[in-house]
């Protein structure tokens, strides 16, 4: 797994630990012009990466967080977001959050916040052009987040998302913990990371959930595990 965003191990690490959902944002503070381009920068590499999944930035655009969608949602003030799409039938949920977290986690650094959106959200079409034979999957809305409008979560003890012993490698141990800071759809945490008997590969799964998301959660969580153990080969 391919995390160069230019960042530091250790400042990949502290975008994580940093990192907290954020759904009210200064409607009237648009993004610097050097954000945008390093963003819209990011974006095009991730998306190019992976075949049939694109990523584009949209900017200073309220509609899509402006509806009932947004109120139920708690959202206010989102005027910029990323829109994610994949090619129908294509199975790329885990790569959607893999590639969708960087962006996350390079937007942390340029000191901004974020929070993934799955369902309360307005698809506002003139907005951006979805590619020929894709559909989109989610967004993710980012700008700068209002002083303490960020949600905090209990999280689950690393024994129930792993088969993590006490005499498990250090690297094990900190890619659990870093996983367990991944954003998840409604908090739902259904990952589940398993060192393997040969005390090297790490094979990871998902767990059953009627709210879905869960390949994308999975993603997001690989993401972490994978900067937290400085291990990229993860099955």
């Amino acid at each position: 797994m391919n995390f160069d965003l230019g960042l530091s191990p250790a400042e990949l690490v502290e975008a994580i630990e940093a990192r907290h959902s954020v759904r009210v944002y200064y409607a009237d503070r648009p993004l610097a012009p050097e954000i945008v381009s390093c963003l819209c920068d990011a974006l095009a590499g991730l998306s190019a990466e992976v075949d049939g999944l694109t990523m584009r930035l949209v900017v200073n655009e309220p509609r899509a967080f402006g509806g009932r969608w947004a109120s139920y949602g708690n959202f206010k003030g989102v005027e910029n977001y990323i829109v994610i799409s994949t090619r129908r039938g294509s199975g790329l949920d885990v790569k959607i959050g893999e590639q969708g977290e960087k962006v996350v986690l390079l937007a942390q650094h340029l000191g901004l916040n974020t929070c993934w959106v799955g369902l309360t959200y307005s698809k506002v079409s003139e907005a951006f052009d979805v590619p020929k034979g894709e559909k989109v999957r989610c967004v993710i809305a980012l700008g700068y987040g209002i002083d303490g409008a960020g949600r905090h979560h209990k999280i689950k003890r690393p024994d129930q998302v792993s088969n993590i012993e006490p005499d498990f490698p250090e690297w094990f141990k900190e890619g659990v913990r870093l996983a367990l800071l991944a954003p998840t759809a409604v908090n739902q945490q259904k990952f589940y990371f398993r060192l393997m008997p040969d005390g090297v590969t790490v094979r990871s799964t998902t767990r059953f959930s009627l709210i879905g998301y869960t390949g994308i959660d999975l993603g997001i969580a690989r993401l972490h595990f994978a900067i937290g153990s400085g291990r990229e080969a993860i099955l």
